[in-house]
């Protein structure tokens, strides 16, 4: 449609709107944050871990409520605990961490469910929790959000290389000097953290796709560990962008579309990616016939 005089784009109303202004920076700050981490959680295969510890953490949301104290701050406080328990759980019993996670995401997740039910009438709040609502976080969200989320990367930062050693090779990570316990405490800690405060995005239904996606799909792409890193944050952004405006702009749930939209750019990844594969096998092919009838 061609723009006619006085005619203005409807993107920068859009930003000029607080809430969006809130969302945006949210996402942008999370989408860092969680795949980030994600690349430590594939690499370290903690996917049904965060999977876990995001739906327990409804049980700490619904505390939160029920004692009208901060449901962001009780989550963040109950699924830390979990992780800890989990982690203490892993070293003193002899059952295998699947199990144990298992056990701790039913619970968790039934714990939730009887103390919603305590609470009768419509609870808008605790749905946000469980589909997510970017569009509903409140400065002081956004504020406990980048503080955690800066105290969680400077950490990161620093102890990058013992981290990714310690994703590696456990053993390397002992040889190295790295005290492996205490660094899995604290990954184990730090994801919890970071896992709740993406349920304020995705929800705890959807949360642990922001992890998973982005650096499966930069794997698909990347051949180094560097540009694994840069290529999980930018598709990370892009899809939590992308998401954000689509959902406005076509009335639907923020969560569900920011998911979609990332499974698209991995199966866009994976497309080139098997294109690419097939062509130089065929290339090969070629070059080897060749050779042959020379």
């Amino acid at each position: 449609m061609t723009p006619t005089p006085g005619m203005r784009s409807p993107m920068p109303d859009l930003l000029l709107l607080p809430f969006m202004q809130r969302a945006i920076l949210a996402g942008l700050v999370l989408g860092l944050l969680l795949s980030y981490l994600g690349i430590f959680v594939t690499l370290r295969k903690m996917a049904f871990f965060s999977d876990g510890i995001a739906h327990a953490a409804l049980a700490g949301a619904a505390i939160g409520l029920l004692t009208r104290f901060s449901p962001l701050l009780s989550a963040l406080a109950f699924s830390m605990l979990l992780a800890a328990l989990v982690y203490w759980l892993e070293k003193k019993s002899s059952l295998s961490s699947d199990a144990i996670i298992g056990i701790m995401f039913t619970s968790g997740m039934a714990l939730g469910v009887v103390l919603i039910s305590l609470r009768p009438g419509y609870q808008p709040e605790l749905i946000s929790y469980l589909f997510g609502n970017i569009l509903a976080i409140r400065r002081v969200d956004l504020a406990l959000i980048i503080v955690l989320a800066a105290v969680i990367l400077a950490f990161i930062f620093s102890h990058k290389r013992k981290l990714t050693l310690l994703a590696l090779d456990r053993e390397m990570a002992c040889m190295a000097g790295i005290n492996p316990d205490l660094y899995e405490l604290l990954l184990y800690i730090m994801l919890s953290c970071a896992l709740v405060l993406g349920i304020r995005i995705l929800g705890v239904i959807l949360v642990s796709a922001i992890l998973i996606i982005p650096v499966s799909t930069a794997r698909l792409l990347s051949r180094s560990f560097k540009t694994l890193t840069w290529l999980t944050v930018l598709i990370a952004e892009f899809t939590v962008m992308a998401g954000l405006v689509l959902s406005y702009f076509l009335d639907l749930p923020t969560g569900a579309v920011i998911v979609l939209t990332g499974s698209t750019i991995f199966s866009l990844a994976f497309l080139a990616a098997a294109l690419r594969k097939r062509s130089l096998r065929l290339a090969g092919g070629g070059h080897g016939k060749q050779g042959r009838s020379e």
